[in-house]
């Protein structure tokens, strides 16, 4: 008769254990307070308490340069941009420090991360030294800027330079696996709802690239008006939609998400980048960074419903995991702007993120870098 040995069996008393050190973990981690991540170029990336609105620390991402970020789905790593050393780092949230470093390439700016993939827009050419030397007039991130005295698209010479290019990143070993070749200075990410095409709006040639996301195949170039530089994009919430604004057009168009038609034209105050619908869906969000405020339009019909004085260079922001509040990066009041979501009056200022760039939450949120 065949003799069957049964693996010997833990300890209830150990079992209990484990499973009460489980449970106590999983409870902490609920307990934990919402948080902000902020980039601020010059600083690192803040952290903001969102129990109390104040900033409870920064991580240090060891050189100025901190743009583009965004968060894997457990919000234990925080992933960052670094134009100054031409890399993604990747932060444990847990202790602020840097676990791992990306190669991407020149300038590396936007960060999506989906389905268990990192997508990171950067310039190709040389991926190592110092940052070429910006021409007077504009901002330290070659974006021109109101303030400095710089004119929308001038002094541009795109045509001749190189195309830009998006990395592909697997999370599971950081390991880039592709680079796609979009069109001059990308800058928007967003992907269909069934995460199947990725969109990137190309600021340089007044473009909108589609691709297959995880093979980076390109699809279909959806040209837009000219002269208008496509800067932020996002999906609606039915799917059935994106909105991409123009910058030097001050225009918001909505595009069919089907045939890529445009199929509205909206006017926005100055300098629109960032856009994102509000968490029930009700209302559409754009940052006009040129005339300092917050625009705020009818989710459905796109009428003009209200404008939200913030400060200079608010070009990012999110909203808070409940939804109560809209926290906007304004890179040149070196602040984050808390307003109220519903009554849209101004709640405080959260100091000390000198160019603050962009902004995201967790527990997740939707805004101008996420959306869920």
């Amino acid at each position: 008769m065949l003799e069957t040995r049964n693996s010997p069996r833990p300890p209830r008393r150990s079992l209990a254990l484990t499973c009460a050190f489980v449970l106590a973990a999983s409870a902490a981690h609920a307990a934990a307070a919402p948080l902000a991540y902020v980039t601020s170029e010059k600083a690192g990336v803040g952290v903001i308490d969102l129990d109390q609105m104040t900033l409870a620390q920064t991580f240090p991402v060891g050189a100025d340069g901190p743009r583009g970020l965004s968060l894997n789905a457990d919000g234990t790593r925080l992933l960052v941009a670094n134009k100054n050393t031409n890399d993604l780092a990747v932060i444990d949230t847990a202790t602020g420090q840097v676990v791992k470093r990306v190669k991407i390439g020149k300038n590396p700016e936007y960060v999506r991360v989906r389905n268990g993939y990192a997508y990171v827009t950067y310039e190709p050419g040389d991926t190592g030294g110092a940052p070429e030397a910006k021409p007077e007039g504009k901002p330290a991130d070659g974006k021109p800027d109101a303030k400095a005295g710089g004119k929308p698209g001038a002094d541009d010479d795109d045509a001749n330079k190189p195309p830009a290019e998006i990395a592909i990143i697997d999370m599971k070993d950081w390991r880039v696996i592709r680079s796609v070749t979009s069109g001059h200075e990308t800058e928007g990410i967003e992907f269909s709802r069934d995460g199947q095409l990725m969109l990137v709006t190309n600021e340089g040639d007044d473009t909108v690239s589609v691709y297959h996301a995880r093979t980076g195949a390109p699809i279909r170039t959806v040209k837009l008006a000219p002269g208008g530089r496509p800067r932020g994009i996002r999906l609606s919430p039915d799917g059935k939609h994106y909105v991409v604004t123009l910058e030097s057009l001050s225009k918001l168009v909505v595009l069919d998400a089907h045939t890529f038609e445009v199929v509205k034209t909206v006017d926005t105050k100055l300098g629109p980048y960032g856009v994102a619908y509000g968490p029930n869906g009700e209302r559409l969000f754009v940052a006009a960074a040129r005339d300092k405020v917050v625009q705020v339009f009818d989710g459905h019909t796109y009428e003009h419903v209200a404008d939200v004085p913030v400060g200079q260079r608010c070009w990012h922001f999110s909203f808070t995991p409940d939804g109560s509040k809209l926290m906007v990066a304004c890179g040149r009041s070196d602040a984050v702007y808390v307003l109220d979501a519903k009554s849209y009056q101004p709640v405080k200022q959260i100091g000390d993120l000198p160019l603050a760039w962009g902004i995201v939450t967790y527990p997740h949120s939707d805004g101008s870098i996420e959306s869920h």
